[in-house]
């Protein structure tokens, strides 16, 4: 299969950050997704209707308005978070989702929860609602090895929120292990999960091997190769519970670059591409438009996206990186090589 053409998808976990960086990145993701779940661990995150709203308008602002692009908003869950706050958010029409970050876990995550067992009156309030809890399935543990943290998360955090709120609509997001996928293979409709390009490309050799590579270094962290076969298993299988969240998260070459870089994978410029790769190499692109355009929505309670979006199979350099303001630079994963497909919005 050389070309097909799908549904428009959408992006069920993006960060598009603020700034001159949001100038930059929030364009790609409109290009190709006509909606996407925007998380909201800025400095300061955001957590509160009003800050969803104001962040809203940014994000709109920064976006070609020829694009249709609707950004799903999601409030960030902490420790200070109210009852009433979570009830206003679930009556906005803009607020989709509420994010779970254990503190600590990743980027901008330190004003996230610090034990998620502590916060059953707010979880209580998500069931009461259906507003879905958006998790980062990590623990924080030091004793626990960061190759074994969403295992851990499973077992320790999840599980008991299963059975405490069994009517809990919740999002394993970014999963990247066998475990996880197993674990959202056993639940009900009320769990889905999202899954990466990269986590579906790429295993831990493409960032330790022949030297530390730190444009793939990403929390959580890619891992042995098993876990990512499991992960296109999961993916190219068919089940609704699994979509797309390219979890693209744009930071800037200085702080990727450094003694001590930021985790993220900057994908939105070609993510579409990246996951007709995955698909294609195990031969399921038949089902990529189900993976990308229709399991999300049908989680989410949206419609289905109405325009469409061809996929040629054509070789295309990806660049060395983007401007960033007037002194900084972005890179891409895979910056300087060539991507299979392109991406056509018709």
């Amino acid at each position: 299969m050389n070309e097909l053409i799908i549904r428009q998808p959408d992006d069920w976990h993006v960060h598009l950050r603020d700034g001159d960086m949001l100038a930059v990145a929030a364009p790609f993701t409109a290009r190709q997704c006509a909606r996407a779940i925007v998380m909201p661990n800025l400095v300061p995150p955001v957590a509160r209707v009003d800050e969803a709203l104001a962040y809203r308008d940014r994000i709109l602002a920064a976006v070609p308005a020829d694009t249709g692009f609707e950004p799903l908003m999601t409030l960030y869950l902490t420790e200070q978070t109210t009852v009433d706050e979570l009830a206003r958010a679930a009556e906005n029409p803009f607020i989709h989702a509420v994010k779970l970050y254990p503190a600590g876990a990743t980027t901008n995550s330190d004003r996230g929860v610090r034990d998620p067992l502590a916060i059953d009156h707010l979880l209580a309030e998500l069931a009461r609602s259906g507003l879905p809890l958006l998790v980062h399935g990590e623990v924080v543990d030091p004793k626990v090895d960061i190759f074994d943290r969403e295992a851990r998360f499973i077992e320790r955090v999840l599980t008991p929120i299963r059975e405490r709120f069994p009517t809990l609509r919740i999002v394993m997001e970014h999963i990247t292990t066998e475990d996880a996928a197993t674990f959202v293979q056993a639940q009900d409709g009320q769990v889905g999960a999202t899954i990466t390009a990269h986590h579906l490309l790429y295993n831990r050799n493409a960032m330790l091997v022949g030297g530390i590579r730190p444009h793939y270094y990403c929390l959580p962290v890619l891992k042995r190769e098993r876990h990512r076969e499991a992960l296109v298993a999961a993916a190219t299988s068919g089940d609704p519970r699994f979509f797309m969240g390219t979890d693209s998260a744009p930071h800037t070459q200085h702080a990727k670059e450094s003694a001590c870089g930021c985790a993220g994978a900057f994908t939105a410029y070609a993510a579409l591409e990246l996951y007709a790769e995955a698909f294609d190499q195990v031969g399921k692109l038949d089902r990529l438009e189900a993976f990308t355009s229709v399991h999300g929505p049908n989680f989410y309670r949206l419609p289905l996206n109405e325009h469409r979006i061809r996929l040629i199979r054509r070789a295309q350099p990806v660049p060395e990186y983007y401007d960033v303001g007037d002194a900084e630079r972005l890179i891409p994963l895979r910056a300087g090589e060539v991507l299979n497909w392109q991406a056509i919005r018709l």
